[in-house]
């Protein structure tokens, strides 16, 4: 029998919960405006879970402006764990037809998304290899989201991010 890579760290993330998961369809409403919930002050608190680590607490303060073409820009800070805050900034543009294009300070390449529903998918590559793959879906109540995130190299789900987001008045 012939060793299989890939077939080795799907058994390996098959128990850590890395494996693939099926996410429910985004809702019709309320349709999700990245510039109206991201502008202001916003605070996320979740879980990093990357294999063959424990979970990692994250907390991420955000502070976003729309500049006068629709353009949102946002600043965040992020903690992961014990390790020193790090800052980085996101830009998005909208395209229309509920497509986005935009930066990451700390990604390798440009941002695209796409909103459909009360959901934002983003997607883009960062540095060493690794392909993001990130799903907002807003709340009923406009004031809080749900962020799923993952972290492909090669294929294979490396780490995820779950985490709530809610504006801040």
């Amino acid at each position: 029998m012939r060793f299989s890579p890939i077939l080795f760290l799907a058994l390996i993330l098959a128990p850590t919960g890395l494996a693939a998961r099926r996410l429910p369809p985004p809702l019709p409403a309320p349709v999700f405006d990245p510039a109206r919930f991201f502008a202001g002050r916003t605070h996320g608190t979740g879980s990093l879970n990357v294999v063959a680590s424990k979970p990692k607490p994250v907390g991420v303060e955000g502070r976003g402006r729309v500049g006068g073409d629709g353009t949102l820009t946002l600043d965040q800070t992020v903690r992961e764990g014990t390790k020193s805050p790090a800052t980085r900034q996101w830009t998005f543009r909208p395209l229309g037809g509920g497509r986005y294009a935009g930066t990451l300070s700390d990604a390798a390449g440009p941002v695209a998304g796409e909103v459909t529903g009360n959901r934002l998918h983003l997607h883009f590559r960062m540095h060493g290899g690794i392909v993001a793959d990130q799903l907002i879906d807003l709340a009923p109540d406009g004031r809080s989201a749900h962020n799923r995130m993952s972290f492909r190299k090669l294929g294979v789900v490396v780490a995820r991010l779950d985490e709530t987001i809610t504006r801040l008045p």
